[in-house]
């Protein structure tokens, strides 16, 4: 009886007061504060500015208001009723529904809020309208957010990056513990003696050791249209830990209809996003000929271009300039996102086109993304360093 009461008790609270009459539960205690937080934002009306939820569950549409003490308090009660994960999907779904942005631009909201990427993107966005009153803590609250992905992803990515780096440099007369015997096996095929079953290695290919030289140029573009929002906050961070490295000379460069370069702020990823526009036009054409004339060593550089492939300015050029990049050398990724939302809304034919040209486009989670750079770095195929699901059906890249 125990596991039906569960069951029909957790029904009541998924659908309301006023669709579950039939399951013949009433909530009490904190159950009824949990169904008061969850009819505010999910109810089917809203009432006068001001009101606040009654607490009784009894009524799904109570409504969150449109003043900032009655959202701080409901942000307060979610909080204190759910699991951190479900906070910010119900914050994120407040913003989007009952349309709260605006009032993100007081400090006392920021303070009371699950500070997330998608809140991150949200307070980008309304960067431009934030008085001065607010600046200060939106950006302590973006910085929470960024020092908390740093510190989940910059260990990883350079030991990743490292040994890419290292493995990019061959040798060819290595000691017996520098040989990469896979890459010695391959280059020695010819000489294969089927009456041994053996392969003669007559050129040994060995590891690089490290050195403090910059090996790999990189170059990061990125999107800064609204719908990428996620994306630009993964690359802020992922460009402030590649910059770090003494290997790699990292650009950044950010682009909507015009084209900016951020690479002197990579020290402070923060500085960087709130160097960004999220929202307006695209042009991709302009932004890969900027990128295109930082090139000096096209044979040691990645061009990574984050971008859902909308194109608003020249389509064809676009095309030319990565496939020329390609001819030159140069190893280009295209992420349709850098996120963990999956793969996004994006241009197929322009995805198409780019497979067509050797640079097939695709969806990247954040943890990927070390590996998806390892393999550029390397020259290895890119589609093998990514899962199946994250790689776009309409493409027909599957690993």
């Amino acid at each position: 009886m125990k596991a039906v009461d569960e069951r029909l008790r957790r029904w009541r609270l998924v659908l309301g007061s006023e669709a579950a009459d039939g399951t013949g539960v009433s909530l009490g205690g904190k159950d009824a504060a949990m169904d008061s937080a969850l009819g505010a934002l999910y109810g089917s009306g809203l009432p006068e500015a001001g009101r606040t939820p009654s607490g009784s569950g009894g009524d799904r549409s109570a409504g969150l208001g449109a003043s900032a003490p009655s959202v701080a308090r409901w942000l307060g009660d979610i909080r204190r009723y759910f699991p951190r994960s479900v906070v910010q999907v119900m914050q994120r779904d407040a913003i989007e529904r009952l349309g709260l942005s605006a009032l993100l631009l007081e400090p006392e909201m920021l303070e009371a809020v699950e500070a997330d990427v998608h809140l991150v993107g949200t307070l980008l966005s309304l960067n431009k309208a934030m008085p001065e009153t607010t600046r200060e803590t939106a950006r302590a609250v973006v910085r929470k957010v960024v020092e908390d992905l740093e510190k989940r992803l910059a260990t990883r990515t350079r030991a990743t990056l490292t040994g890419a780096l290292d493995r990019s440099v061959r040798i060819n007369r290595p000691r017996h513990r520098d040989i990469d015997w896979d890459r010695t096996v391959r280059a020695n095929l010819k000489n294969y003696l089927p009456e041994y079953r053996t392969v003669v290695p007559e050129r040994l290919v060995g590891f690089g050791h490290a050195s403090q030289s910059v090996k790999k140029d990189v170059i990061l573009c990125i999107d800064q249209s609204g719908s990428m929002a996620a994306s630009v906050v993964y690359a802020s961070v992922f460009g402030a830990v590649l910059a770090s490295m003494r290997s790699l000379a990292t650009r950044l460069v950010v682009f909507d209809t015009a084209v900016v370069d951020l690479t002197d702020q990579l020290d402070d990823p923060v500085d960087v996003l709130f160097g960004t526009q999220l929202g307006g036009g695209t042009d991709i054409n302009r932004a890969l000929a900027y990128c295109q004339s930082r090139i000096s060593r096209p044979a040691d550089t990645v061009v990574v271009l984050i971008s859902d492939l909308y194109e608003g300015g020249i389509r064809d050029e676009m095309l030319k300039r990565v496939a020329a990049m390609k001819a030159s050398g140069v190893q280009f990724v295209a992420l349709l996102a850098l996120s963990d939302e999956g793969a996004p809304a994006h241009d197929h034919e322009h995805a198409a086109a780019l497979a067509a040209l050797g640079a097939p486009a695709f969806a990247c989670t954040p943890d990927r993304f070390p590996e998806v750079m390892a393999a550029a770095i390397e020259k290895r195929p890119l589609v093998s360093s990514v899962t199946p699901g994250d790689v776009p059906d309409t493409l027909g890249a599957h690993p």
